[in-house]
């Protein structure tokens, strides 16, 4: 029993980190003077997030697993959508 719950708390670490990073990118004002600052909390999210999916799929079921690669694929996402706005 302990292994599945270590499964479940990855995944649910996981998932909450994946949902900070959205918060943090639907937060970001575009064209804001603070906007370079704020892009940077928000890689710090994403890797963050990253880091705790990475876990996640070292221990994931084959039902986790699929969610855990559309968390990295929509913090890909993110950041792409955000490093296209900078105001370099």
């Amino acid at each position: 029993m302990p292994y599945h719950k270590d499964k479940q708390q990855a995944f649910q670490a996981a998932q909450q980190g994946t949902e900070q990073a959205r918060d943090v990118y639907e937060a970001i004002v575009r064209n804001d003077p603070n906007y370079g600052h704020d892009f940077k909390r928000l890689e710090n999210e994403v890797n963050e997030a990253m880091e705790q999916i990475n876990n996640a799929l070292e221990v994931a079921s084959e039902t986790q697993r699929p969610q855990l690669m559309q968390f990295q694929a929509d913090l890909q996402r993110l950041m792409q959508q955000g490093d296209g706005n900078t105001l370099e």
